[in-house]
């Protein structure tokens, strides 16, 4: 037994449990037997004659596990025990009362006030050491679960702070996706164009833009990146470069004429380079669906190559919807894809829209999307709006489709209304 409580004793050193213990009597006697069986096993041990001196000593002193008597002058074990639980402690300590009373009742009373455990005196020593290791399995459980606790909120921490900085990133960089488009609005006297570009987080994959070509005709693109991240929004930048550009020489869309003044180039071969692009020169597994086309302003004509992207829909002068397009491939995904031209005509009071995914897409609060047939419902709904109120009113009426709650997808639309020809 005495080799059993060496090494228990070393242990316990080597572990830091439970190494200061304040033994609490009004008996100097039983004081000295109790802390004699502690002193022989290790622990630091500390005496009070009355529970007042004790709490002294509670307040300035760390006190890993406390045996009390329960009956003492003034401040008894019990009032004791509950004065101690209400110390502000770091750690928590393990309180032993020492007691004739075998009452149920008076038991649970010292439970009900904070007590850990009971000793009937007289006090054996091996039930003493028997109730020290389990209160000591106790303060190593406890510590454990506070290290963790510590861990815990200190990663918590450094993930916010991590969170805070990215979401600080994120602000930044939606506010330099955002100035992508230098102009929501462009009058080009017999034709009018509006953006609309909405990321569903900080920043997403869509890009909408147009860009002049000539007197006669102008450029518009549509875009829709895999994917909404960081990653999405970096390649939206890099398309942005190559379809508007500070000259039109940096523009993939447009070309000398014979004349020596820009035209537009083919959309289709546009589309081809761009393929090309993707998977040779660029090292990812990105992807993008697009619609580029030009529009001639004086004969009301629309060229595009529609690649993987929505259909368009043009609303006449009426009011009615007809989606047009032949669907194609995305941008980036097969080598050698083939794209090709789609052209339509307009006249004076049509528009042609054009859309991401996430418009026809939006679900309605449930398991439901709003489709072209949605779509088509709500455009003709807002016939008689124009402009930049066309593109809020149509968020406003997807909002109140999708029940307030936030969209799965980035939202983007083009709207180019043809006024007709100019005729002064």
């Amino acid at each position: 037994m005495l080799q059993k409580n060496k090494e228990y004793q070393q242990e316990a050193l080597e572990k830091g449990i439970a190494n200061r213990v304040l033994v609490v009597d009004d008996s100097r006697a039983q004081r000295r037997i109790l802390s004699s069986y502690l002193g022989r096993w290790g622990y630091t041990v500390s005496e009070a004659a009355s529970g007042e001196e004790a709490l002294s000593i509670c307040e300035s002193e760390k006190i890993d596990l406390i045996v009390s008597d329960w009956m003492m002058p003034g401040i008894s074990g019990l009032e004791f025990c509950e004065k101690f639980r209400a110390l502000e402690r770091d750690d928590y300590g393990y309180f032993i009362l020492l007691t004739s009373k075998s009452d149920k009742a008076e038991v649970a009373q010292g439970l009900d006030v904070g007590a850990d455990d009971f000793l009937t005196k007289p006090v054996a020593g091996d039930e003493l050491l028997a109730r020290i290791r389990a209160g000591e399995r106790i303060l190593q459980m406890q510590r454990e679960l506070t290290a963790k606790n510590d861990l815990v909120t200190t990663t918590l921490q450094e993930i916010s702070a991590l969170y805070d900085s990215l979401d600080r990133d994120l602000v930044e960089a939606r506010k330099l996706q955002q100035s992508l488009i230098k102009e929501r609005f462009r009058d080009f006297e017999t034709a009018q164009v509006s953006l609309l570009l909405r990321p569903s987080g900080h920043v997403g994959g869509d890009l909408v833009g147009f860009f002049p070509i000539n007197d006669d005709q102008f450029g518009v693109f549509s875009i829709d990146v895999s994917g909404h991240g960081v990653a999405s929004a970096l390649m939206t930048a890099r398309l942005a470069a190559y379809l508007t550009g500070s000259t039109p020489e940096q523009n993939l869309a447009i070309e000398h004429s014979e004349s020596g003044k820009y035209k537009a180039k083919s959309p289709s071969d546009v589309a081809t380079a761009l393929n090309t692009l993707m998977l040779e020169e660029m090292e990812t597994d990105l992807y993008f669906t697009m619609i580029l086309g030009h529009f001639d302003r004086r004969r009301g004509q629309f060229v595009m190559t529609q690649c993987g992207h929505p259909h368009p829909a043009v609303q006449r002068k009426d009011g009615t919807i007809e989606y047009f397009g032949n669907g194609g491939l995305p941008v980036g995904l097969i080598e050698g894809a083939f794209f090709d031209n789609y052209e339509i005509s307009i006249s004076g009071g049509d528009r042609i829209i054009l859309l991401s995914d996430g418009v026809t897409e939006c679900p309605d609060g449930g398991d439901d999307m709003l489709g072209e047939e949605g779509l088509a419902t709500l455009v003709e709904k807002m016939a008689e709006i124009s402009g930049s109120a066309f593109l809020d009113a149509l968020v406003w009426e997807l909002t109140k489709f999708n029940k307030d709650k936030d969209f799965p997808d980035d939202i983007s639309a083009i709207l180019l209304e043809y006024a007709g020809q100019n005729t002064d």
